[in-house]
């Protein structure tokens, strides 16, 4: 079992920046691949960012290239997600989520593990 909880969303204007944090406790973070998804209102989740177990690769969904980084550090057990140059289109609430494999997944069927998400909300 894995517990993930999500921190520092907020709001911004567009152009701005956040940084979200995705805090672990359970079974042994560097098992995990993990991932950032997100949920709009009437939208389904989609995936944003993931990176592998042992952080040697990671990948974007095309709306955020350029924009948010991926990251994880392994002596807190979080992952991070940097949101630069917002805009009012990535509103939306985000979730991180694990899976036990070494490269994460699209797809959101493909974890196991969820935290409760973090509202972020990009005014124009």
């Amino acid at each position: 079992q894995v517990q993930l909880v999500e921190s520092g969303g907020g709001l911004v204007q567009a152009g701005g920046s956040l940084r979200l944090s995705c805090a672990a406790s359970g079974r042994t973070f560097s098992r995990f691949a993990m991932g950032w998804f997100r949920q709009a209102p009437g939208k389904e989740r989609e995936f944003v960012a993931g990176i592998t177990l042992n952080s040697g690769s990671t990948n974007y969904a095309d709306s955020v290239k350029g924009r948010f980084s991926i990251s994880r550090e392994y002596t807190k057990d979080t992952v991070s997600l940097q949101m630069n140059s917002l805009k009012p289109e990535d509103t939306a609430v985000y979730y991180c989520a694990a899976r036990p494999s070494w490269s994460p997944a699209s797809g959101a069927r493909d974890y196991d593990y969820w935290g409760q998400g973090t509202q972020v909300t990009v005014s124009s």
